[in-house]
């Protein structure tokens, strides 16, 4: 393969599995390839554990599985994952990755917005979601539900893999150009290591500024889309006064109040922000692909959802609090599709919205 620079579209990636550096048992999908990601696969069988792990350098996953395993499900007909428990899960892929490339995984948009720590790891893996150039070996998922207890089956995709050569991000000086030449957030871009993005508590419309997990609630089945009734798994927060109190352990979906743009020839990934603003956590559904917010009500972007989980003490959080930002990369090449532009995107043009299993 020629080298690229920058984070690889998804007609590489269909290079990639046809030279057989990205395999699965089933065969990889066509519906699996996004325009700058692949999603990845459930197996057949989830391992509960008694804590979450790291594999560590020279160790496979499946020895740490012998030392922590407590028992395991097989998830064939379906089974449930409960809330507050870890399970670990082989994946249907498997990467022979050169030493030119190096990958990135995180959960899907669905999946950060349910509150389902979805984690990638990896034979001798030292880190969560991070996959060294020239890795060979399984992948396997690392599944925490923190809000609901979830119904899973082989196959489901709940998390996304993205593949980069060389160094993809931007600079701050390179970002703020490309801000001027595309514009990349409405209002004044806040750039520092990245495109730094604040909370909406002030509706243009309504007090509705976001939604609160309720802790006792039914299983959600992860295959039924726009089925739920949000009101039996979700508390409305409004605010009239531009802040709410967000309540240790709870999970919490808002919104930015900025409308983001991620141009075609470019990818985004959500970063935290300082841990010194505040005692919480914005939970990162990960990727951005090419395309998010691009003609999008007019060219005007989408607005990001946040998924919050606030830490060890009630936090105060005000209107235009910055809470997060955006790490753009280059692509190597403009993907042939993009968000929202002939596949079937759930978020496009997205304002404050829960997660598609919501009616």
């Amino acid at each position: 393969m020629s080298a690229m620079t920058g984070v690889l579209p998804s007609q590489v990636l269909r290079q990639l599995i046809s030279d057989g550096i990205l395999t699965g048992s089933p065969d990889i999908t066509e519906a699996q390839i996004q325009p700058a990601s692949l999603d990845l696969r459930l197996g057949t069988v989830a391992y509960r554990v008694r804590a979450s792990f790291l594999t560590g350098e020279g160790a496979t996953v499946a020895e740490r599985l012998a030392e922590f395993e407590m028992h395991r499900i097989d998830l064939s007909a379906g089974a449930v994952l409960e809330k507050g428990c870890v399970y670990v899960v082989p994946l249907m892929e498997h990467l022979d990755l050169p030493d030119t490339i190096q990958a990135v995984a995180n959960a899907k948009s669905s999946t950060g917005r349910l509150d389902l720590l979805t984690r990638t790891i990896t034979d001798g893996g030292v880190e969560f979601d991070r996959i060294a150039p020239g890795y060979t070996g399984p992948l396997y998922a690392e599944i925490c539900p923190r809000s609901f207890s979830v119904l899973v089956r082989p196959g489901m995709r709940l998390n996304q893999i993205r593949f980069r050569q060389g160094q993809a991000v931007l600079s701050d000086a390179e970002l703020k150009q490309l801000h001027a030449d595309e514009r990349l957030v409405s209002g004044e871009a806040l750039i520092s290591d990245g495109l730094g993005f604040s909370v909406d508590l002030s509706p243009s419309e309504g007090t509705l500024v976001g939604y609160r997990a309720k802790p006792h609630t039914g299983v959600i089945d992860l295959d039924r889309i726009a089925h739920y009734d949000p009101a039996e798994y979700w508390e409305p927060i409004h605010s009239t006064e531009g802040r709410i109190i967000l309540d240790p352990g709870a999970f919490y979906i808002l919104v930015s109040r900025e409308a983001v743009h991620i141009p075609p020839q470019y990818a985004a990934e959500m970063a935290p922000y300082l841990a010194m603003v505040g005692e919480f956590r914005v939970h990162y559904a990960g990727f951005f692909d090419p395309g998010f917010g691009h003609g999008a009500a007019g060219g005007t972007g989408s607005r990001g959802v946040l998924e919050v989980r606030c830490h060890e003490a009630p936090f105060v959080l005000e209107h235009g609090q910055v809470v997060g930002r955006l790490v753009y990369e280059q692509m190597a090449a403009e993907p042939e599709t993009l968000y929202g532009a002939g596949i079937s995107s759930n978020y496009q043009g997205q304002g404050l919205k829960l997660s598609k299993h919501f009616r």
